[in-house]
């Protein structure tokens, strides 16, 4: 009986040597050899694996920037320019640098604003409420206020006011990674620009129904009226289905569309001083009279 045992373990031993011989010659002769490179990126990456590059973590957008032919369509939104400097070097070639972006949140509708009109006691999951039914408002198109952006927020730049029930984004925190932009099932958030000294003009509504429906909605909303796409000189202003959007590629931070909207939809954020809108108005009625 000892004998058999002693053989058996003999065997199986062999066996296991053998196995080993084999899968070492294996791995050997089909090696794939790694650019070291890629080691070297990486390195020079924040490590966040955000996802915000597009790619499944800092490994596969390091592995992808040394098979591109350039860095054209790669960029790290929480290294910035500087990390994209380094990534550069290690490659050997220059890159040009890219305007900073942060997340807005593209609705204003506060509880003063957007008054409740029931009350949502399931899951608090703005993903599973917006499958549910269409809100706690007659605005089908708001801010649902479950906080799935804050969740998705690696960086703790997102938090929910208590009194609006919205979400506010800190622009000291905030990367631009798009967590948040992909968490949210209603597309209210998007990366913009950041612009000159963080100044930025955007369309705070998403509501796309006619002007009356989406004024009973909500009072911050957009109405469509396209006063804004009027006084716009520098054609950064589209109006589709009823909504205006402010393209940041071309704004030249002028404030006249801000000042006209009659529902205070358009938002300016950290200019210097207060909108005058009396005085950009008659800036504006000026230009009108000596265009004719």
């Amino acid at each position: 009986m000892t004998s058999v045992i002693v053989w058996t373990i003999v065997i199986l031993s062999c066996l296991g040597l053998i196995l080993a011989i084999i899968l070492f010659l294996v791995a050997k002769k089909f090696k794939v050899e790694e650019d070291p490179r890629i080691d070297e990126i990486e390195k020079a990456l924040p490590g966040a694996n955000c996802g915000g590059c597009g790619y499944a973590g800092c490994r596969a957008f390091a592995s992808s920037a040394v098979a591109a032919p350039n860095l054209d369509a790669h960029f790290c939104p929480v290294g910035g320019n500087e990390v994209m400097k380094k990534v550069a070097a290690v490659l050997g070639i220059e890159i040009a640098e890219k305007a900073p972006q942060i997340a807005v949140l593209r609705c204003n509708g506060s509880c003063t604003n957007r008054p409740r009109t029931n009350v949502y006691d399931g899951l608090q999951s703005c993903r599973v409420k917006a499958q549910l039914y269409s809100g706690d408002t007659l605005c089908p198109y708001g801010c649902l206020g479950c906080g799935d952006c804050v969740a998705a927020c690696q960086f703790g730049a997102i938090s929910m006011n208590p009194e609006t029930l919205l979400p506010e984004i800190d622009e000291t925190k905030c990367t631009a990674c798009g967590a948040c932009v992909r968490a949210c099932p209603r597309k209210l958030l998007e990366l913009r620009a950041k612009g000159p000294r963080g100044m930025r003009e955007y369309v705070a509504c998403s509501n796309r129904d006619k002007g009356p429906d989406a004024r009973k909605a909500c009072k911050a909303s957009c109405i469509g009226c396209g006063m804004c796409f009027k006084t716009c000189t520098h054609g950064a202003i589209v109006l589709e289905n009823n909504l205006a959007y402010i393209d940041f590629s071309k704004c030249k931070l002028c404030r006249e569309c801000e000042a006209v909207c009659p529902t205070g939809a358009i938002h300016g954020v950290n200019f210097p001083k207060e909108l005058d809108k009396a005085a950009v108005k008659e800036r504006i009625a000026k230009r009108k009279e000596a265009e004719k």
